[in-house]
């Protein structure tokens, strides 16, 4: 009788689990941690793969352990409790159940009813093992969407320079059923690209296509053509979701094993051929303490990658940028060929998993960065890469221990380990710590650093959540990082600290935030005979309001630096959204900035089509105003506009290069139209 009176309570709060997009909830605690290409395209992978978590929801009724660990913003304790939940209570009625999961965040009850949902029945996963391609097919959702992005302004490699014209547009097909058949393909093109010319006689730049089957038999997943890997914490095949040290609060490091398909448009750190996961046995329907299973994974790759070449004709450096407007880009496409292979073994018994990785590389031409440089010294070099490693995990609803252990070929260690602690349900702890030889090289791996390398770094992270009620949260977290080999800008061994401390109130239709950030580190003087600190601090302060069928939000950013002299800066922004229950949404941001350099920089995240992602910047002085509309003309067709416009009052002309803009002012015009049949 208690359950039946909460759950009568939670269906009519369940409507207020949705109020804000994804995007939005992400936004409260993504923070940028690196400048290079590299952070860029893990943000935008990051973001691609909560697109496609997001457009193929799970069934919380019928999903796996494994199911729930696609999920990345779970910790491993969320995922055993939501587990232990099912299994003791039997499925959910509504959404607004998941309250009743005491280890759930707000944040993530937020997050949560965007990526999975409720149905009326039950299934048992082992039902229907080997369903027919004629049931699956007929069952199959196809979805089509096309994007292009029109430029109102001329840069001057259109004028003079680039192969193609300005315009970069996207087609995407992805054919879908039951969670267990995917068929896709993406097709890419740049701005300034040639299309179905120079080089291009294919039409587009680049292209992705992938297959997947999911649980049938004993064959738990399997991926063809364009696909990712992730195992264990990432040393050696990188965990790709990277939205900063705060969203690591939320997935408390855990450790996850998963292939799944590549279908962004980025042409940077993917898998060409193929990936399977067999099950060699598990016992699901088994309590959760006295499950068996057994995992094995095998991949395959070989596929084309850009390269700067040497006279000689060796690699200098492995490019990912995937640009190819010049005649000189042109030369670099797929001038250089990787061919992979390796395995994963999981075994998992109760709170236990154990894990193993193996992982060999070859490249078709000799990689020979330049050494003399003393940054690039111990850069990953030669024709052929191995690595292994051992990953481990333990977990209790309230203690998880997590970690993986590697070397390469050469012998280099590398670790990382986490221990997440739940002393009671307001209060969530966790430690990481790492140590990556300055030795230590790997192609494929992405784990948990400061430095943005998984080299030349030792150190520990510590972080806290606490919600002393359910309208108030505090998050704060310290991280201390040792470099003892140079950097780049720094000559010398070096240390490192970032602190933060976030505090968060929610009641009603009120939203309130506060957040500081300080990063402590070096860099070379002017006349690299010592070190100087290089400090940065920044500021956000907002308060959002949810209202029926509009949301306000207004933000200010401050940011300061000191190294060699004190640089300020910020930005004021002002955000508008109205939504109908018809499929209308509108959106509008303005903001204002004033910062002193590049080096006061501020980020600032908009409204983006789906599948579409970047995170600006600004500097300087000027105006920044996004218009964003979304109609869903009928069940099976959407239409979506953004218009971005950017107005510096502190200069003549924007960007330099073949990028120059000949005057203040830069307007881009994006287009969406999605069928779903």
């Amino acid at each position: 009788m208690r359950r039946v009176v909460i759950l009568l309570l939670l269906l009519a709060a369940a409507p207020m689990l949705r109020a804000q997009t994804w995007q939005q909830v992400y936004d409260d605690v993504m923070t940028i941690d690196g400048d290079d290409d590299e952070t860029g395209e893990l943000l935008n992978d990051s973001y691609e793969l909560l697109e496609q978590l997001a457009s193929h929801p799970l069934d919380l009724n019928r999903c796996t352990r494994d199911d729930l660990e696609q999920l990345p913003f779970l910790s491993a304790q969320q995922v055993m409790d939501l587990q232990q939940y099912l299994y003791r209570y039997g499925p959910m009625r509504s959404l607004g159940e998941l309250r009743m999961v005491s280890s759930l965040s707000h944040q993530q009850l937020a997050l949560l009813p965007f990526f999975v949902y409720v149905s009326g029945q039950p299934d048992v996963p082992t039902a229907d093992p080997y369903p027919r391609l004629d049931t699956l097919l007929h069952r199959a959702r196809h979805t089509v969407s096309l994007t292009a992005r029109l430029p109102l302004y001329r840069r001057e490699g259109d004028k003079n320079g680039y192969l193609g014209y300005p315009y970069r547009h996207t087609l995407r097909y992805e054919l879908s059923s039951s969670n267990r058949l995917r068929l896709g393909l993406t097709a890419a093109q740049d701005g300034g690209e040639p299309f179905l010319a120079e080089g291009n006689g294919w039409g587009y730049d680049h292209y992705a296509a992938y297959l997947q089957l999911r649980r049938l038999g004993c064959l738990d997943n399997l991926v063809a053509g364009h696909y990712k890997l992730s195992a264990g914490m990432g040393l050696v095949l990188g965990q790709s979701f990277q939205l900063g040290k705060l969203a690591t609060l939320q997935s408390l490091a855990r450790s996850t094993n998963t292939v799944r398909p590549h279908a962004s448009r980025s042409e940077a750190d993917y898998f060409l051929g193929a990936a399977a996961t067999i099950a060699l046995f598990r016992q699901e329907q088994l309590p959760m303490a006295n499950r068996r299973q057994l995992f094995i994974t095998a991949f395959a790759s070989h596929r084309p990658i850009d390269a700067t070449l040497t006279k000689s004709g060796q690699a200098q450096t492995l490019i990912s940028s995937g640009y190819h407007r010049t005649p000189a880009e042109m030369l670099k496409k797929g001038n250089t060929h990787i061919s992979a292979g390796g395995t994963h073994l999981t075994y998992r018994r109760g709170a236990v998993q154990l894990g193993a990785t193996a992982v060999y590389s070859r490249l078709d031409r000799e990689l020979q960065p330049q050494r003399q440089t003393l940054f690039r010294r111990h850069y990953a070099h030669g024709r052929h890469f191995l690595n292994i490693s051992t990953d481990y995990a333990y977990t209790h609803h309230r203690l998880a221990l997590s970690g993986e252990t590697a070397i390469d070929s050469h012998g280099a260690l590398a670790t990382v380990n986490a221990l997440s602690l739940l002393p009671s349900a307001s209060v969530s702890l966790l430690a990481v710590q790492r140590f990556y030889s300055y030795h230590f090289t790997t192609l494929y791996g992405h784990s948990f650093s400061e430095g943005g390398r998984t080299q030349n770094e030792s150190g520990i992270y510590l972080g806290a959540t606490w919600q002393p009620m359910a309208h108030l949260q505090l998050q704060a977290y310290a991280d201390y990082a040792y470099f003892p080999w140079a950097r780049y800008q720094v000559s010398q061994s070096s240390h490192a600290c970032d602190i933060l401390a976030q505090l968060s109130w929610q009641r009603g239709s009120w939203t309130l935030l506060g957040r500081h950030r300080t990063r402590l580190r070096q860099r070379d003087n002017d006349a690299k005979t010592a070190l100087v600190g290089n400090d940065s601090h920044q500021d956000r302060f907002s308060i959002a309001y949810q209202q029926g069928l509009w949301t306000l939000k207004t933000q200010l950013d401050l940011s300061r630096t000191v190294g060699g002299k004190t640089e300020k800066g910020w930005m004021a922004s002002q955000l508008a959204q109205y939504a109908t229950t018809d499929g209308l949404r509108l959106s509008l941001q303005a903001a204002y900035f004033n910062t002193d350099s590049y080096q006061s920089r501020i980020y600032l995240n908009e409204r983006q089509l789906q599948h579409d992602f970047y995170f600006p910047t600004f500097y300087g002085q000027g105006m920044r105003l996004a218009l964003y509309a979304q109609h869903t003309l009928s069940p099976r067709l959407r239409l979506t506009a953004r218009l971005g416009h950017t107005k510096y009052f502190d200069r003549p002309t924007i960007g330099s290069g073949l990028q120059q803009i000949g005057h203040s002012w830069q307007t881009d015009v994006d287009l969406q139209l999605r069928l779903r049949l």
